[in-house]
């Protein structure tokens, strides 16, 4: 997260600084923390946005093998699938012009969770080298989709678990706050008011937003493995 190391150099430096330069620091670390969370949550929208994807290329394989097997040509088939789901509109397209299909679904494959059309755009291409089924090839490609979205689907519950301890981590240091506050202390005027407690914010901060982020990190990496 690039904004991390100078949001924290930031808050560490204002140690030396008198009273006015403490307002600054604390807008530098307030736009840091800010444009960190506003990061985070544009990742979880781009992995929900995925995920919603994913679903989307095996209700399109669903579709094609259910066209296929009842004897539509894939030239309709794949109309009627990009009727459904406009993202396929030029791979049908591809097919009325009489251009490469399995290489217009590769394109389209580059799609925010859309990689597994490519095994679509493989199964496409064998059936048109070796001139096997491409009903029975399209069918076996969404049982596997089918499968690996089973394993997805267990693999986020397991996720949702460690998601929701990282935030409920980050959460914590608000509830120290006002323990401290309760106990008679003034945290809160600590942090706020003295150079030594806003880089103390600072850090904080920062190193939960990291803790968030390398949470985040690890379950990307886990739902590319998948």
């Amino acid at each position: 997260m690039p904004a991390l190391g100078p949001l924290v150099a930031f808050g560490v430096a204002v140690v030396a600084v008198d009273a006015p330069g403490r307002w600054i620091a604390l807008c530098a670390v307030a736009l840091g923390c800010a444009g960190g969370t506003a990061a985070l949550w544009r990742r979880r929208r781009a992995r929900i946005a995925a995920a919603h994807t994913g679903r989307r290329v095996l209700e399109s394989c669903e579709q094609l093998a259910a066209e296929l097997s009842v004897g539509q040509p894939p030239g309709r088939a794949l109309q009627r699938a990009g009727e459904a789901w406009p993202v396929l509109g030029p791979v049908a397209e591809a097919f009325r012009v009489g251009a490469d299909v399995p290489r217009a679904l590769r394109v389209t494959a580059g799609t925010p969770g859309a990689g597994d059309l490519r095994l679509l755009a493989a199964a496409w291409q064998v059936s048109q080298r070796t001139g096997q089924g491409l009903a029975d090839a399209v069918d076996r490609v969404a049982a596997g989709l089918r499968a690996a979205q089973t394993t997805r689907r267990v693999v986020d519950g397991e996720l949702a678990s460690a998601r929701a301890t990282a935030r409920l981590v980050a959460g914590l240091p608000v509830l120290a706050l006002a323990m401290g506050s309760g106990a008679g202390g003034d945290p809160v005027g600590f942090l706020f008011g003295h150079p030594l407690g806003i880089a103390c914010l600072a850090a904080g901060l920062g190193f939960g937003l990291l803790g968030l982020w390398w949470i985040e990190a690890i379950a990307r990496d886990v739902d590319r493995a998948c």
